[in-house]
């Protein structure tokens, strides 16, 4: 099973992204294994390079980034990496804390919901009728 944290949706929010990452790694870490993170919505090659660093085992990388990735000689982390989480004018961004969870509880125990989500549902619903509408 994948799990896919959008990470610049929640840079776009004041929220570091990356931290979802880490922290959904840190959560399964201990796990048989069934859980995967795909590192959605990267948006410039650092979150890419924080991607790898944290383990992600998958990300969806628009062209422009693999662009920007090749042109710095497509670098990898080191041992040494540390990401930055500040938005376009420097500021940092809000820190997303761990929280350790009893995972043998039933999923419908906790609460998932975040605002981010229900938008996007809706969003994906939105884009699924329309494309039935242009189908028929």
């Amino acid at each position: 099973m994948y799990v896919s944290p959008f990470v610049g949706r929640l840079d776009d929010h004041g929220e570091n992204g990356i931290d979802l990452v880490k922290n959904i790694k840190e959560m399964y870490k201990n796990g048989d294994g069934h859980v995967y993170v795909l590192a959605a919505s990267i948006r410039h090659v650092d979150h890419l390079l924080a991607s790898f660093a944290t383990g992600a085992e998958l990300a969806t990388v628009p062209a422009k980034v693999l662009v920007d990735w090749d042109i710095k000689d497509f670098p990898m982390p080191d041992k040494d990496f540390s990401y930055k989480a500040v938005d376009a004018s420097g500021k940092p961004m809000k820190a997303i804390p761990y929280k350790a969870l009893d995972l043998k509880r039933p999923w419908q125990s906790f609460d998932i919901a975040h605002e981010l989500t229900t938008v996007g549902i809706q969003k994906f619903v939105a884009d699924y009728r329309s494309t039935l509408r242009r189908s028929a």
